[in-house]
């Protein structure tokens, strides 16, 4: 076990020394796809990490047991998930630390690692460090840092699995040979880990050619293109993605015969990096701050061209650009509303609607007022400007019982298959 270090304010400390140990870091589960990718970023630079995948009602408990229960429902989940695995008796603890996200934004998951560190205080892990993923600077470790390298690889996850994320929803539910798509899911993850690990695949041309080749991947299923319901799927960000907060949900749409749209993690990087110019434009501030942040919209911009014009060229339902979807939402939402996933979660179920996917699930964590107002709060006009909405709202906490929530999305898709009969019956009349 390396020495135990603290900063000046009681912090543990990851240090040069833990790493050396091979301490083990366990990540708590999000996006999948994304994840795995961006988990194996770490292992090549060298840190022993495992990104967690267990689920089920206790870990929720687990939760409630040491964070207060008027925090969010994320925050005990992610929270849960860590300490259930610390209680599992599967990791030394004395040779384990944790990591987290950390926005530095208005939402209190900025501060789900103070939650954290209190919480392995009270369930008696007060030797564990935790390393806070951060891109603003406001912790340090000597044991860990994101380089430029390293970040310009996890972009790179992130952009890859918004890739086999969107093809996998787009051929799953019509693939003549159940599996198929989930096999090239396996596949990429496991060459796209390699090639990033052999230093190629982030650049913009080899990323290019590698998302041409996912497509063209994806193109050569065989598939069998029948009439389904669509279902976009928004909300806040954690629920939206992580089958541990949204009950599979993902994966139950798929089995009473859906096709998902889920908007990618890209886009929701825009939107952060976006309310940095909308900041200066509101409010001021340094114009050479505003430069830099515009360098860093517009580089993501040209890597979400990459997906579209990959997605056009093999023939899927592409992406719609971020800059589309921002100018749906003028006039219906300030784009001052901008904490959580502020005014993008209303633009997105316009978007949603406008691409065909007029029934949508509004994944509603407790505890997350801007969720709440910018989704919940915003069903009825968008149904007042465009009657082919057909929107649920879920909310999801530690008591809200499964069956409820599964039966309230089944009344959902009953009047999704009506109106998806009325429109093959117009068909025919044509």
């Amino acid at each position: 076990m390396a020495k135990l270090v603290y900063d000046d304010n009681g912090r543990l400390l990851f240090t040069k020394e833990m790493k050396k140990e091979n301490y083990t870091i366990l990540i708590p589960m999000m996006a999948k796809i994304h994840f795995e990718i961006m988990k194996n970023v770490f292992i090549h630079y060298g840190y022993n990490c495992i990104l967690l995948d267990t689920e089920g009602p206790e870990i929720a408990q687990v939760g409630l047991k040491y964070v207060h229960n008027d925090t969010c429902y994320p925050a005990l989940l992610v929270i849960g998930q860590l300490i259930h695995a610390l209680q599992s008796g599967k990791y030394d603890t004395d040779k384990t630390a944790l990591m987290i996200t950390q926005t530095g934004g208005g939402c209190r998951a900025s501060n789900y690692i103070h939650l954290l560190r209190k919480a392995l205080v009270k369930a008696g892990f007060e030797n564990v460090p935790v390393i806070s993923l951060n891109m603003s600077g406001m912790e340090k470790n000597s044991g860990f840092a994101l380089t430029i390298p390293m970040l310009r690889r996890i972009s790179a996850g992130a952009i890859y699995g918004d890739m086999i994320m969107s093809l996998d929803n787009q051929t799953k539910p019509y693939e003549i040979n159940k599996g198929d798509s989930q096999a090239l899911v396996k596949k990429w993850v496991a060459k796209l880990t390699d090639v990033l690990a052999d230093g190629h695949g982030f650049t913009k041309k080899e990323m290019a050619e590698n998302l041409d080749s996912i497509a063209e991947d994806y193109s050569k299923v065989p598939i069998k293109k029948v009439p389904k319901v669509k279902v976009g799927i928004v909300g806040e960000i954690y629920v939206k993605y992580s089958a541990l907060g949204n009950n599979d949900l993902e994966q139950f749409l798929y089995d009473q015969g859906c096709e998902v749209n889920l908007p990618g993690i890209l886009e929701f990087a825009m939107f952060k990096v976006d309310n940095r110019m909308e900041d200066y434009k509101l409010y001021g501030g340094s114009r050479a701050k505003y430069l830099v942040v515009k360098k860093l919209f517009n580089y993501f911009a040209s890597l979400e061209a990459l997906i579209i014009a990959s997605q056009k060229k093999f023939g899927f339902r592409p992406s719609t650009s971020y800059a589309h979807t921002k100018s749906l939402v003028d006039g219906m939402v300030g784009y001052g509303s901008k904490m959580g996933e502020g005014w993008l979660l209303t633009g997105e179920m316009l978007e949603l609607i406008e691409s065909g996917f007029e029934n949508i699930v509004c994944t509603q964590p407790f505890g997350c007022l801007p969720n709440h107002i910018n989704g919940k709060g915003m069903i009825r006009p968008i149904k007042m400007l465009d009657e082919r909405a057909n929107i649920v709202a879920i909310d999801y906490d530690p008591g809200a019982p499964k069956v409820n929530q599964e039966n309230r999305i089944k009344l959902m898709l009953a009047v999704a298959r009506e109106q998806l009969g009325k429109t093959a019956e117009q068909a025919k009349d044509s």
